[in-house]
């Protein structure tokens, strides 16, 4: 076995029937787990790498097995070893949806579509074994901006009135999502696959699901951080989102709440990813997050907000789309 290779993952797939399988690495992401594609005797299954201390496959397994269980398409767990964090899971293919639809642009509202009415039929579950989403967690997300991106730009901001800010800001939400709803927390183009049609579509990355509001997903799927959608689509999209549910007047503003919420907190990740992991593609992302992020403060829900940017981040980084970043 090659010294790139999980410790103790030969065992581990002769263990599962999986002994002398071809082991090929995929790409990373933005964490520190690893995938890997195994193939054996024309049959594939994908392998996570979810080493201890800094990653733990518990919140995955549990949130997989939930999903499983209710009817959504997480993959399939063949084996498992947490201890070790290892874990050999269904294979989706290769057919993300991102890619798919830079390739095959006319299908975009029937893919959209179809990943809204995955919400719906998520949202009409209930909350499953997930922590709250918090607004100590919100505020704790929300605060990666002043921590990250602001001392990046050389800015001393007001970051107790940024935090009282989203207080009032999100607090007047929390109410609305008591008992709550299973919140993947990073559904987007890029973590949907598709499974063979328009129609079937696969869960990725949903280990960090909480319980918490309904438009949280919503915004993440139409405020995507890697892939412009157009405001045509988002609106359509939205819109159909609410005819599906029912949802009521408040849930736009609740939208843009926590569009503001996550926007924010994704620039100051980004901004980490270059200056903490030595990974500055990701600035790249930044100026269209910084316009979708503008767009939500001008709702009229996000009024706190939008005075505290107004008085904390100079106008010629706003207009910038956030600021000039290293090439």
């Amino acid at each position: 076995m090659s010294a790139d290779l999980p410790a103790g993952v030969d065992n581990f797939l002769r263990q599962a029937g999986w002994g002398g399988a071809d082991i090929a690495p995929l790409p990373g992401d933005a964490s520190f787990r690893r995938y890997f594609r195994i193939n054996l005797n024309g049959k594939s299954a994908m392998l996570m790498d979810a080493p201890p201390p800094n990653e733990d496959p518990e919140p995955y397994l549990r949130a997989a097995k939930w999903l499983d269980a209710n009817g959504l398409r997480a993959p399939h767990i063949y084996a498992e070893d947490a201890p070790r964090g290892l874990v050999l899971i269904e294979d989706f293919g290769e057919v993300r949806m991102r890619e798919y639809l830079d390739q095959w642009p006319g299908d975009e509202r029937a893919v959209y579509t179809t990943a809204v009415d995955t919400l719906a039929q998520l949202h009409r579950l209930p909350s499953g074994p997930f922590l709250d989403y918090s607004m100590a967690e919100y505020k704790r997300e929300a605060k990666l901006f002043t921590e990250w991106y602001c001392p990046a730009q050389g800015l001393t901001v007001d970051e107790p009135g940024y935090v009282r800010a989203w207080e009032k800001t999100l607090g007047e939400l929390l109410p609305r999502q008591r008992d709550g709803v299973c919140v993947l927390r990073d559904y987007h183009a890029e973590n949907i696959m598709l499974l063979g049609s328009l129609e079937k579509q696969g869960l990725l990355d949903f280990q960090d699901a909480l319980a918490g509001h309904k438009a949280y997903d919503l915004v993440s799927l139409l405020q995507d951080a890697r892939r412009d959608v157009s405001p045509q689509l988002e609106a359509e999209m939205f819109d159909h989102y609410v005819r599906k549910t029912g949802e009521g007047a408040e849930f736009l503003g609740d939208y843009a709440r926590l569009g503001a919420q996550r926007n924010a907190k994704i620039v100051g990740i980004f901004v980490r990813l270059w200056k903490r992991d030595g990974k500055p593609r990701y600035l790249d992302y930044i100026p269209r997050v910084w316009a979708m992020l503008e767009r939500d403060l001008t709702h009229p829900a996000l009024a706190p907000m939008a005075e505290w940017f107004k008085a904390n981040i100079p106008q010629h980084l706003r207009e910038a789309g956030g600021g000039n970043w290293p090439q």
